[in-house]
């Protein structure tokens, strides 16, 4: 069956990313993938987070906040509603483990960053997207420590990228948009680093059971899938 978008089966959606979006941040950027857009900021702060402090921890912290403005979907939803939104919360550790899989703490010294990653249009796969363009934030504040001299080497070892894939109308396909999202049988995100290791898998069977065999086949499509998307980060960067 054609997919809504017209797309192949393995063909993802129009990427683009655009940096330095905040002359305030550290590190910035608005990623588009098809009709979702969402801006990454990475802010620096020259301290250690408070837990680190207090149990005489070394090195820095990477974490991550992530929210969706209130008219980011069809309906608005206030921002109330919004700040006791479980899901962000589920999703902002998702960010932060993502980031920190390839970030060497001690090499960070003792500076929080902290990546904000706000939708402003979601059409599916918001916290893939906001992974990948929060790496690029992520690589930019790591960059202005770097030139300011206030560390000696990058802390961080690999590219991280995410990406969706999953079973709509019987067929395996990769990086789902919001149509293809709301009736898939599988739904799957998968954060992959540059050199083609898995760094985590979300998958829910949503209508049935699914086989070892399928999901194999999904992440040889999400490998893929993020290859491209690395190239582009490298491109960018």
């Amino acid at each position: 069956m054609i997919r809504p978008s017209l797309r192949k089966p393995d063909q993802i959606r129009p990427i683009s990313i655009e940096t330095n979006v905040n002359k305030w941040a550290e590190g910035s950027c608005l990623i588009k993938i098809g009709g979702t857009h969402v801006i990454c900021n990475a802010s620096v702060d020259n301290n250690q987070p408070l837990w680190k402090r207090q149990q005489n921890k070394t090195g820095g912290w990477v974490s991550a906040e992530y929210s969706m403005l209130p008219r980011a979907v069809g309906i608005r939803k206030g921002r109330e509603a919004l700040a006791k939104d479980h899901r962000s919360s589920e999703i902002s550790r998702l960010i932060g483990r993502a980031l920190r899989s390839v970030v060497d703490m001690e090499k960070l010294g003792k500076h929080t960053i902290t990546i904000d990653c706000d939708v402003i249009q979601a059409e599916g796969g918001t916290r893939c997207a906001s992974i990948t363009g929060g790496f690029i934030a992520l690589s930019l504040a790591v960059k202005y420590l770097l030139e300011n001299k206030r560390i000696k080497e990058t802390p961080i070892s690999d590219y991280v990228a995410a990406i969706s894939a999953g079973i709509w109308n019987n067929q395996l396909v990769l990086d789902l948009d919001f149509e293809e999202d709301c009736a898939a049988e599988l739904d799957a995100n998968f954060v992959l680093s540059g050199d083609g290791s898995f760094i985590e898998i979300q998958a829910t069977g949503e209508q049935h059971p699914f086989t070892t065999e399928q999901m194999l086949k999904l992440m040889e499509l999400s490998k893929a899938g993020c290859a491209q998307i690395i190239e582009l980060q490298k491109q960018v960067l």
